[in-house]
Parts: C-alpha cells; structure tokens; sequence
C-alpha cells in the first residue's frame, strides 16, 4: 500500500460510535411503533431515567465517538 493511504476513520472509535447510534435509533424506533410519538415525548419529558433519555445519551455518545475517530492524531 501506498504511504499516502489515509485509514481516516476506519478505528474503534468510529465503529463503537457507529454500533451505538444504530442501537438506539434501533430502541427509539422501536419503542415509537409499541407506544405511539405521544407517549414517547412523555416518557422524555418526565423526571425518571427512561429508555428513551438513555437511548438519546447513546446518540451522543455515538456521534462523541465518531468524532473521535475522525480527529486527526499528530
């Protein structure tokens, strides 16, 4: 392979980050078709710790991560 061949983005990183936003838009999907968009914005906007609140931390997480893939490390 060429020295000039860049692995930008082929990491852990990025793919932790992909695994993670794909499992919760794979929980907030799922939970939208058994509930139903009201009840799910309900569930968001109570004061308990919900699997929805979670899954919206693990997209954070994921796109954080990705973004750490994509960093360039001098």
């Amino acid at each position: 392979m060429s020295h000039e061949y860049s692995r930008r983005g082929k990491n852990w990183f990025t793919a932790m980050g992909v695994l993670f936003i794909v499992m919760a838009l794979i929980v907030l999907t799922r939970n939208l078709l058994i509930w139903g968009p009201e009840f799910v914005l309900d569930f968001f906007l109570s004061a308990e710790v919900t699997n929805e609140k979670i899954s919206a931390g693990m997209l954070v997480f994921g796109i954080l991560m990705i973004f750490l893939g994509f960093r360039k490390i001098n």
